[in-house]
């Protein structure tokens, strides 16, 4: 066994991370760069240290500077076009954290993209729907949680050892290398290729199924107004991905509504004649007339944002990966249905309908290896 006192220090890990590593001060000034981050502008750590944030870089999304204004937001972009000093704009994977105990320090990570879609295109499989890029994490979920699992276990040790100052970087590894964990694993969810075995749904039994998982976890105060037809027929689905798929949609309600005075959350269903789909197999377009809607009265989704929200790590959540509505897309598909959103301003409801199939009229989908 090694000495603990004989481990790598904070710093060094750091200093060896392949992702460029920005510290930014409250005021947004350069606080530490790593040499990741050295490489990356092109210049010296003497020459970035003390400048602000917007001398150095130029986001062409104006949400990323936002958000970076606010000190405290988990940002997660993907191929976002960057400036960086007199550099031609590119695309960069950007990530941002908040400090554990130094409010108002946050950690910016940027990263050229490692052409993911490359590793799928002409894959077999591939149905042309979008779904490449998703499928990526299969190749690169295990090559990727392997070194988090080494940077988690030295961050333990250190921590033993560390002094108290060294014990907040050490947590920070902890909780960041979790946090892209299981970002891989939605991701992974994102990717699988097959549709689980179905089953008769009730979507009023689902409902109240995940309003119980919801109030166990602690939204005990969240009242949801039911307005239910009873005399729907059950839909084809997999039960635990379609309260999985209620679960995202009504706790995205409760945020968007949580700390209003009189907030509300709606759940309808109804039988909606007239929507139907064309068939990727051909034959005559399925119809999809369930609709069940879950709205609230919150502030709605940014105008900016409202036609990507179903794109993976697309979010209007301060700490949001974007990945939750992308994986109720990804599953209602699977139940050969439709997710669609939509904003009343008259009324103040923000809307997500799913329009799905009665129960025998699809054909059945097996789930593919």
């Amino acid at each position: 066994m090694t000495d603990r006192g004989s481990g790598p220090e904070p710093r060094h890990l750091i200093a060896s991370l392949p992702q460029a590593l920005f510290l930014l001060a409250p005021d947004l000034a350069l606080a530490s760069v790593n040499p990741a981050g050295e490489q990356l502008a092109g210049q010296g750590a003497s020459r970035l240290i003390g400048r602000r944030l917007r001398d150095v870089f130029v986001f062409e999304e104006p949400l990323i500077v936002e958000r970076l204004s606010e000190r405290e937001a988990n940002l997660v972009a993907r191929g976002t076009l960057v400036r960086i000093l007199d550099q031609p704009a590119r695309p960069i994977d950007l990530m941002t954290a908040p400090v554990a105990h130094f409010p108002g320090w946050q950690m910016l990570v940027l990263q050229e993209p490692v052409g993911v879609e490359a590793l799928t295109l002409g894959m077999a499989g591939d149905d042309g729907a979008g779904n490449a890029v998703l499928r990526a994490p299969e190749v690169l979920a295990h090559e990727i949680k392997n070194p988090l699992a080494g940077i988690r276990g030295a961050a333990q040790l250190l921590d033993r050892t560390a002094s108290e100052a060294d014990r907040a970087l050490t947590g920070l590894i902890t909780r960041e290398v979790d946090r892209i964990a299981k970002l891989i694993d939605q991701m992974q969810s994102l990717s699988r290729r097959g549709a689980e075995p179905e089953a008769e749904c009730n979507l009023h039994e689902a409902s109240r199924h995940a309003q119980a998982i919801l109030a166990a976890g602690g939204a005990s105060r969240m009242v949801v107004e039911e307005e239910f037809d009873p005399s729907l027929p059950p839909i084809s689905a997999n039960p635990d991905q379609l309260v999985q798929v209620l679960l995202n949609l009504m706790a995205n309600a409760r945020d968007a509504c949580a700390g209003l005075p009189n907030p509300r959350i709606i759940v309808r269903t109804r039988f909606a004649s007239g929507i139907q789909v064309h068939q990727a197999t051909g034959g005559k377009p399925l119809r999809l007339p369930i609709e069940l809607r879950v709205s609230d009265n919150g502030g709605g989704v940014p105008v900016a944002l409202r036609d990507h929200i179903f794109e993976p790590f697309v979010s209007s959540k301060k700490n949001g990966q974007g990945l939750g509505l992308a994986l109720v897309q990804k599953l209602v598909r699977d139940m050969n249905g439709r997710v669609t959103h939509d904003r009343d301003e008259a009324k103040g409801l923000t809307h997500f309908r799913l329009h799905l199939p009665v129960a025998g009229s699809a054909p059945s989908r097996e789930a593919r290896p």
